[in-house]
């Protein structure tokens, strides 16, 4: 009887320091995982920047400095005051409860995510995070569970708002510029372009808003799927220390600027003015916070690009540098099954350790 007793207390207490060493374990990616998600808000921030900005600084509305603070604390507003979009990443791509291994699936595909962000950013490509971040997700998660793991009806929503956003936001753009031109085309040229330089403050911030009510989301989303998937809470409800990381961590990757993609969203795209650095401002402003109350993620440099796009295309086709906007387009197509086949790699890279 003492035998089979100690037997059995022998093997509770293996079976405690099993799940002891998990529990250890699962901290130790979740930190890590809160980290990445940190970091790569952070690289978001600076990549994302020029996005919001470059517009602005290009018909000198705002100078740099200025322009790059405006935007850091609009931003950081931004990203405070929603979170419908945070739970759309969090549970639409995959269920984290269902996930054998969801925290390191998450380690993966930040790790995936960051690579590609410094990447496109030091060829000073304005690819997509969103992209980015979404296809690592989606490889991370078939290379660890299989294609039954993913949740295709909510990937495709998600896929969905991704393409149709930036059409939107050419169409936009093409009206608004028509429309500018058509009410003040008779008032005085200079007069019209310092009103629309004042205007484009304004616009900066309210696009630097919407910025945050989108893209920090997407970290936000990442953490907490990897909070439910290592069972440190049951729902999508984000935490308000994740919400406040987060928020802060694109404040302050936005305050670095990202000057190789200010260069190419301001100047290679079309020559800007102060009307059509307003009325590219508004358009795509006014898509991301729409998106943001529909909760869908959608790509901040898909939109603000393309809305460049439409309003030079308003003033005639041959102003706008469609040599500059092909290249864009190749990295917008490539970046979600490079992003998705680097994170399976990742995946299977990582496993061997946890």
């Amino acid at each position: 009887m003492p035998a089979r007793m100690w037997l059995t207390f022998w093997r509770a207490s293996l079976c405690a320091t099993h799940k002891g060493r998990e529990m250890v374990e699962s901290m130790f990616i979740i930190t890590v995982i809160v980290l990445l998600a940190l970091s790569f808000d952070f690289i978001n921030g600076f990549h994302d920047t020029a996005n919001t900005i470059a517009t602005s600084i290009s018909t000198k509305a705002l100078p740099p400095r200025i322009a790059i603070l405006l935007s850091a604390f609009m931003n950081l507003l931004g990203a405070l005051a929603f979170t419908g979009v945070a739970k759309t990443i969090g549970g639409k791509i995959a269920d984290p409860l269902k996930l054998e291994h969801g925290v390191v699936i998450v380690a993966a595909a930040l790790i995936a995510a960051i690579a590609w962000n410094l990447i496109t950013w030091y060829f000073g490509i304005p690819s997509s995070s969103s992209h980015a971040l979404i296809g690592s997700l989606a490889g991370a998660v078939i290379a660890a569970e299989g294609l039954r793991a993913v949740n295709f009806s909510g990937f495709l929503t998600i896929l969905e708002a991704l393409i149709i956003s930036p059409l939107v936001a050419f169409t936009v753009g093409y009206i608004i510029m028509n429309l500018i031109a058509a009410i003040f085309r008779n008032f005085n040229p200079g007069k019209v372009n310092r009103n629309f330089r004042t205007m484009q403050i304004f616009t900066a911030a309210w696009q630097a808003f919407s910025h945050g009510t989108n893209d920090a989301q997407k970290s936000m989303g990442i953490i907490t799927f990897a909070l439910v998937a290592g069972g440190f809470q049951t729902t999508l409800d984000v935490p308000d220390w994740v919400k406040a990381l987060c928020a802060l961590a694109m404040a302050l990757g936005t305050s670095v600027g990202g000057w190789r993609i200010i260069k190419t969203i301001g100047t290679r795209i079309i020559k800007l003015e102060p009307a059509s650095g307003f009325a590219s401002d508004f358009s795509s402003a006014l898509i991301i916070i729409m998106a943001t109350l529909f909760k869908l993620p959608v790509s901040t440099t898909h939109v603000i690009s393309s809305s460049i796009m439409g309003v030079g295309s308003a003033k005639r086709l041959s102003s706008v540098r469609w040599t500059t906007a092909q290249q864009m387009v190749v990295a917008w197509l490539i970046t979600l099954p490079i992003t998705a086949i680097f994170a399976s790699l990742t995946y299977l890279l990582v496993s061997v350790f946890f």
